[in-house]
């Protein structure tokens, strides 16, 4: 019978601060000069923490996307969304949207009239997901998913919301393109995480609070863990408390052509998913 060890940390990568959209602040583990990308993820951005006076929150206006997922986790505050199709919604605490771009969409991720006039705490997160070739030309789609479908798990000290994938004997079934696990977690003071991973996915965890632990290597608030793939599961312990998102997926192998919000497999399609911008062929947000 073969055993397959706990995975540990092959690299321990710091968010790079910079801002987006009209000017609100993120963290950003990657991409960055030290880390292009993680197949099948394409980028980590943590909106936020940011304390905003009335009038002074900041979105991300009207913009295109083509060839992967957008996911999109709202921690705190009130986001709306709109696109050139006539598709509308908005995000609260907790709340989850699936983006699915494909072919292409224009769209606007903006704060709430309420957070507008009221101010508040922004949080969130928004994670892309590479599509496979046979779908970057795929119908754009949206997943809604309200914070009362997330499967919350507490087990003793460990509290798991599972956005996507399952841990504890919890899941959550998502329509996705690309296989992925989404994890929110959440370890008391002295608690430990012991999470499955099937060995061909790649996988991180990205502290949100505190620090922990994994096989001996200390994990600190807005740093990027990436694991190796030396075993089946990875164990995560906290001395002190913390919470962090433990995310992987399954790669894709595939050569990424990327510019700005369009991603492809090679160059001539980034050229043409420009022309097809330019030409309106993404629609506009009336």
């Amino acid at each position: 019978m073969s055993f397959d060890p706990s995975r540990s940390v092959s690299q321990i990568v710091p968010a790079q601060v910079t801002y987006e959209g009209a000017g609100f602040l993120v963290h950003r583990p990657f991409p960055t000069p030290g880390l292009d990308q993680l197949d099948p993820f394409l980028l980590l951005d943590e909106m936020g923490p940011m304390e905003l006076a009335p009038d002074q929150a900041k979105g991300a206006p009207d913009h295109p996307h083509r060839g992967f997922e957008t996911v999109t986790y709202l921690l705190s505050e009130e986001m709306e969304h709109r696109d050139a199709a006539g598709n509308a919604g908005r995000l609260r605490p907790g709340d989850v949207q699936w983006m699915t771009a494909g072919a292409g969409v224009v769209h606007s991720e903006m704060p709430s009239a309420e957070f507008q006039r009221s101010g508040g705490r922004m949080h969130g997160f928004q994670l892309w997901v590479n599509l496979p070739r046979r779908d970057k030309m795929m119908a754009p789609r949206y997943q809604e998913i309200p914070r009362e479908n997330i499967p919350t798990v507490i087990n003793d000290a460990v509290t798991v919301r599972v956005i996507a994938g399952q841990s504890l004997g919890a899941s959550r079934m998502i329509n996705k393109r690309t296989p992925i696990f989404y994890l929110d977690v959440s370890l008391q003071p002295g608690a430990e995480l012991v999470q499955e991973i099937p060995t061909e996915y790649n996988a991180f965890a990205y502290l949100v609070e505190g620090s922990a632990e994994i096989e001996g290597r200390t994990v600190s608030r807005a740093e990027m863990a990436i694991l190796d793939r030396t075993g089946d599961r990875v164990r995560i312990t906290s001395q002190e408390g913390a919470r962090f998102l433990l995310i992987g997926g399954a790669p894709l192998g595939e050569p990424v052509a990327r510019y700005g919000p369009f991603v492809m497999n090679t160059q001539g399609e980034i050229r043409q998913a420009m022309l097809d911008f330019q030409a309106g062929r993404m629609g506009e947000i009336a």
